[in-house]
């Protein structure tokens, strides 16, 4: 799979540009990205070491399930996503805006 179709856009929220914020002596941010369904935590790392040139300590996922939703009179099902929570080293950052 390729880099750029592992990383699909990055997740700006309250609550992941608060984490990206967050540095301690032996850790820096940690960045949330919307990534492909089938991309792997290893995958994922080497994406955005290679997009972003930065040194990545470890990644983790998490699936959400699209949750049922009401269409005027009908139901629908908005779509699953895939997000991985990327924590970078304490030298590295991202600068998204």
């Amino acid at each position: 799979m390729d880099i750029y179709q592992t990383i699909i856009r990055p997740v700006i929220t309250e609550k992941s540009t608060m984490q990206s914020d967050f540095h301690s002596d032996f850790r820096g941010g940690a960045y949330t990205f919307e990534v492909h369904p089938d991309a792997n935590k290893v995958q994922i790392r080497d994406a955005v070491e290679k997009i972003y040139r930065v040194k990545v300590l470890g990644v983790r996922t998490l699936n959400k399930s699209g949750k049922l939703r009401r269409f005027r009179q009908s139901f629908g099902k908005s779509k699953a996503t895939k997000r991985a929570v990327v924590v970078l080293d304490s030298n590295s950052a991202i600068d998204l805006f």
